[in-house]
């Protein structure tokens, strides 16, 4: 990336802060914005900033975003607080999401994509996570009740770790049946990733949770450097995975949530830079999609791989959400709304590319065509409606003080830095 390029970004991004605040009110989502100014300034439309994804920079900025994404989702998710307060997320993840990516694979093998078993499954796998930051407006409205909006905020925090071991599992079936070489290579492969990388991510998150405990209990970390030290962690889980043959990203996100769950010091300052650099770092994420991304898949995205992204964010995530909401006692109006803000977004992206620069299949083209699709049309769908929903939905529910959905729940952070709190303090 060339210093025009770096400058034009900077001054983007300082003009964005400058009117966040009016724009919160407005249907335009930062990842809706930093997206479509990406498009911009790429090789597409201006041509001011030369952005590939292969530029080892930009390349690097990635990885980086996707290791503390994961780290922090699963880091902010109290798990004791998930299984005694929030059923509905519970739901969704363990009945929704297995659901979904059947739904989806079946969706993948009917449409005439050219995708075989294990690639259609790898796509649904990929598509499968949530990005509450598309909705942000949603998981952040206090007209929402605390018990829907963190339904849809724990949900976005785990299921993209908790797709990632079956998303390389899949890349690894489907290399394995396109394989010219000896298939056992891709076993072992996929078999080390899959197992090391959680070992080496919960000794990391157990032994750091200790450390700084003992640190800052004994007063010897100072707060400002309480923030630097997570992105130590979150690193080290990955470069320690990554070094002995595991999946750095699993380690990240299996770091994060034993680190969580273990810190009795709650370092309030820690998560707290996590986010703000996190999120950054996602807005920069959004606009390398919109600059060097889109353009490039725009070209190849026919008609059947628009309906898929379609049916993927309407039938292939409502249905299975529905039916995992079947006995909660929830009214249609809440049903639809939890199944319909599913946007799909940085993970997504992040997965696909990643994953699909390790998998030789001749089906990756059109996997990764896909999945930009769905989430430029989720960016999209998801941002314009996520305040005038959040509005109407909160209006409605609001006239039933007694519904389930009103119910006080502990919320925890969403990916914008908000302390824990129980509803209705």
């Amino acid at each position: 990336m060339d210093t025009q390029a770096f400058a034009i970004i900077a001054a983007g991004v300082v003009l964005f802060g400058v009117v966040s605040r009016r724009l919160e009110a407005s249907p335009l989502t930062g990842p809706m914005i930093f997206a479509a100014f990406g498009l911009l300034i790429g090789g597409a439309v201006l041509g001011v900033a030369d952005l590939d994804f292969g530029h080892g920079f930009v390349h690097g900025l990635a990885e980086v975003t996707l290791v503390l994404v994961l780290f922090s989702d699963a880091a902010r998710i109290d798990l004791r607080v998930v299984r005694r307060d929030h059923d509905l997320p519970v739901r969704m993840l363990l009945i929704g999401m297995p659901l979904i990516i059947v739904c989806g694979t079946l969706v993948g093998l009917a449409l005439p994509l050219g995708l075989g078993l294990w690639e259609a499954a790898l796509l649904a796998a990929i598509l499968a996570p949530t990005d509450a930051a598309l909705g942000q407006s949603v998981v952040a409205s206090p007209l929402v009740p605390a018990r829907i909006r963190q339904a849809l905020n724990i949900e976005s925090g785990l299921n993209d770790g908790i797709a990632l071991p079956l998303v390389l599992l899949f890349a690894c079936f489907a290399s394995l049946a396109h394989a010219t070489e000896d298939g056992r290579n891709w076993v072992v492969f996929g078999a080390m990733q899959i197992t090391l990388g959680p070992l080496v991510g919960a000794a990391v998150g157990w032994g750091a949770a200790r450390l700084i405990d003992g640190a800052v209990k004994a007063g010897w970390m100072a707060e400002s450097y309480q923030g630097p030290a997570i992105l130590g962690v979150a690193l080290l889980a990955f470069a320690g995975a990554e070094l002995i043959g595991g999946n750095g990203f699993i380690a990240a996100f299996v770091a994060g949530m034993v680190f969580g769950n273990q810190v009795r010091e709650r370092c309030g300052f820690l998560f707290e830079f996590a986010e703000a650099e996190g999120h950054l770092l996602t807005l920069l994420t959004f606009l390398l999609f919109g600059a060097a991304i889109l353009p490039e898949a725009f070209g190849h995205a026919g008609p059947m791989v628009l309906l898929y992204a379609v049916l993927s964010l309407t039938a292939v995530r409502m249905i299975p959400i529905a039916v995992s909401l079947i006995g909660a006692g929830l009214r249609a109006p809440t049903v639809g709304f939890l199944a319909w803000f599913g946007p799909r977004g940085l993970a997504s992206i992040l997965f696909a590319l990643f994953i699909l620069e390790e998998a030789e299949t001749p089906g990756a083209e059109t996997v990764l065509v896909t999945v930009v699709a769905t989430v430029a049309l989720s960016i999209l769908a998801h941002g314009l409606s996520a305040a005038p929903a959040a509005k109407w939905y909160g209006n409605l529910i609001g006239q039933r003080r007694e519904a389930r959905e009103s119910e006080a729940v502990t919320e925890m952070p969403t990916r914008v830095g908000r302390l824990s709190r129980v509803a209705g303090e």
